[in-house]
């Protein structure tokens, strides 16, 4: 499962919640906004991981896509037979039923079906029994969404737009305005790794060593993510959000702490961080979570101004 030790529950949900409030057709199960005049597709997503799942639902949802998630393989299974879809997303490895062991039994029921096979490691052996059992495609985790959709697009022989999985660009290549991850930490060790790993993602990064100097940098230039250390001298990180909401901030924050039991996490959740990172950062769950957050924030945005992506 993608939730460790390090992330309390409540984090977790959190972050549901703020992928449903950035896409209101969005819910646990079944989601998807029908566009006029375009021919939609019904997706079953099979993958452990809630947030994985909450990421394909979301973004294909907001495709316009009729999407259901499911997070074993029996209940691949049920909804498989209930819903027939068009495509079915299918995670390789799972603890109950592996994909292989749900494969069959979708070849069982409808020989022809559409099957992508998703893979977060080298599982060679799995992978030729599912090219054995017909598997349409495979895409490992980590995949960038355009080349999900693009896939998707192929595979069920419609053209629909990738969403936006990097920072948005202007006209001369430079990201725009508000488009950057705001690294909060007193630990000069932590700044470097976080920048070197986002920047190496294709995010621009702006670093800051205490919460005095966030606020600053946050009102000079608003960024998109703030990812924020728990415990900081002059101010906590509870302190920095306060101000934050203060200042009617409406960017996302990521919290950082070492202890997950500390009252000021909690308090960090309650005010509305959209989810926690233990010490030492898993640097895989940390790009999952950024790029869940990102999708979401700017679906808000254009929700809110009326505008969706086309990106």
């Amino acid at each position: 499962m993608l939730w460790d030790a390090h992330m309390p529950e409540e984090s977790s949900m959190d972050l549901v919640r703020y992928a449903v409030r950035a896409h209101p057709d969005t819910g646990p199960g079944l989601t998807g906004r029908r566009e006029k005049g375009k021919n939609m597709a019904k997706i079953l997503a099979v993958d452990d991981e809630q947030m994985f799942c909450d990421l394909l639902r979301a973004v294909l949802g907001h495709h316009g896509h009729e999407v259901i998630t499911v997070m074993s393989g029996a209940d691949a299974l049920e909804q498989f037979k209930r819903h027939r879809p068009h495509m079915t997303l299918l995670d390789l490895i799972m603890p109950d039923m592996n994909g292989i062991e749900v494969l069959k039994q979708i070849r069982a029921v409808d020989p022809k079906a559409s099957v992508i096979v998703l893979t977060g490691a080298r599982t060679d052996e799995l992978e030729d029994q599912a090219r054995e059992l017909g598997v349409t495609d495979f895409l490992r985790k980590g995949l960038s969404l355009k080349s999900l959709m693009g896939t998707l697009d192929r595979v069920l022989g419609q053209s629909s737009q990738p969403a936006p999985t990097t920072p948005a660009k202007g006209p001369s290549g430079e990201p725009l305005p508000g488009d950057s991850i705001l690294v909060v930490d007193d630990e000069p060790g932590i700044r470097d790794l976080l920048w070197q790993f986002l920047t190496g993602r294709g995010y621009r990064v702006r670093t800051a060593q205490d919460g005095v100097e966030a606020v600053a940098q946050v009102q000079q230039e608003p960024p998109r993510i703030v990812i924020l250390d728990l415990f900081m001298p002059r101010m906590n990180g509870v302190e920095v959000l306060r101000e934050l909401q203060r200042l009617n901030y409406m960017g996302a924050v990521i919290a950082l702490s070492a202890n997950k039991d500390t009252p000021l996490l909690k308090e960090m959740v309650k005010l509305g961080a959209v989810d926690s990172i233990g010490k030492p950062i898993d640097l895989k769950r940390l790009a999952l979570v950024i790029q869940v957050v990102w999708i979401m924030n700017r679906m808000e945005q254009e929700s809110a101004s009326g505008n969706p992506s086309r990106q």
